[in-house]
């Protein structure tokens, strides 16, 4: 059960239940139905489109540009991984932001620490946890409790991190068992990671394209249509298939974190502790200056930002440094979506996006 998505068989399953199609809702009409409290986010979809070209020449850049800086932090997160776990390794990286990242640390873990490891890619939902079908799917198959690894890309706020932590208690609790709840993510902005292999914002490649560098799926959906002993659903976008980088873009982190494997010396973990505090005193300075009721309205951090711009109503586009190559992508979207900019030099983070609360529109 499960299926790859348009990577290669092997480098991970999908417990997720595809649809056939998506009742796609327009951005500002998700966006009041969401602050209205008349739809959960999780139950609807806006459509996606391909990126332009110009768009695309951005995400190269970023691959030339921080590729050896993800693939560094892959490898010492796999390392951390492995110091951490005896014996096999059941990767569970959460869907999509995580995706990417399992499938190399996958790799990476066979072939740098000789560990057998097997990967699955499952949802969570912010206030509605992650997919118990998909938990209970996994151990029947014979992964042993202690061997699982929840994987992430990064965390913003530590919103996710936070829903992990509650569901796999709950779930601990109803199947008596022991997950551990704990996040591994390349970037823990939000200092709320169990093991980060940075706390720094940078431009994280995977973190500009949606369904074409996570293996054509949409973002997880829990709506009606969802049964009660189904996976939580996606829609697979297969006309997107030209454009996919999927594939490539793991190869290209993988290559480039086995040369750095030769030479690598011993790994930390990065101290979150720091991180934490400087995202709560950031989280509550924005709020006092831009008059901000709901947090969730406040995305720090690069990919949070470009998840705003790319499937949200942004209010305001926040900038450490407008010229950095770190935030292209995100003024070039800026400009399509006629968002205004704010530079800000004293900012914690190099980007930060505030969304347009429904009440203002």
């Amino acid at each position: 059960m499960g299926f790859a998505g348009s990577y290669r068989e092997g480098d991970v399953r999908f417990l997720l239940t595809r649809l056939p199609a998506a009742d796609f809702v327009d951005v500002k009409a998700k966006e009041a139905l969401i602050q209205a409290g008349k739809r959960h986010y999780s139950e609807m979809l806006s459509p996606e489109r391909a990126p332009s070209p110009r768009y695309m020449a951005l995400f190269e850049e970023a691959c030339r540009m921080n590729g050896e800086r993800m693939a560094r932090d892959c490898l010492h997160l796999a390392g951390l991984i492995a110091a951490r776990r005896n014996g096999a390794v059941t990767l569970v990286s959460l869907v999509r932001g995580g995706t990417p990242v399992g499938v190399v640390l996958k790799r990476l873990l066979a072939k740098v620490f000789g560990r057998e490891t097997v990967h699955y890619s499952v949802s969570i939902v912010r206030d509605r946890g992650i997919d118990a079908n998909a938990l209970r799917h996994i151990l029947a198959h014979g992964h042993a409790p202690e061997s699982i690894v929840f994987i992430d890309g990064w965390t913003g706020k530590g919103v996710i991190a936070r829903e992990l932590a509650s569901a796999v208690a709950r779930f601990n609790a109803q199947h008596g068992v022991a997950l551990d709840p704990g996040l591994y993510v390349l970037s823990d902005l939000a200092g709320a990671a169990f093991v980060a292999a940075s706390c720094e914002d940078y431009l994280i490649p995977s973190s500009i394209l949606n369904a074409t560098v996570s293996g054509l799926i949409s973002r997880s959906v829990l709506n009606e249509a969802i049964g009660p002993d189904d996976f939580h659903g996606c829609v697979l976008y297969e006309q997107f298939a030209g454009e996919d980088r999927s594939r490539s873009f793991v190869d290209l982190i993988e290559s480039l974190a086995l040369e750095q494997a030769r030479t690598d010396g011993p790994v930390i973990a990065a101290d979150t502790d720091a991180a934490a505090a400087r995202s709560q005193a950031y989280i509550e300075q924005v709020r006092q200056r831009y008059g901000i009721e709901d947090v969730n309205l406040i995305k720090p951090g690069i990919g949070e930002a470009t998840r705003v711009l790319l499937r949200r109503v942004p209010r305001l586009l926040l900038l450490r440094d407008a010229h950095s190559p770190a935030v292209a992508h995100l003024r070039l979207l800026a400009e399509e979506k006629h968002v205004p900019v704010e530079i800000d030099p004293a900012l914690p983070y190099q980007a930060v996006s505030l969304i347009r609360s429904a009440s203002d529109a």
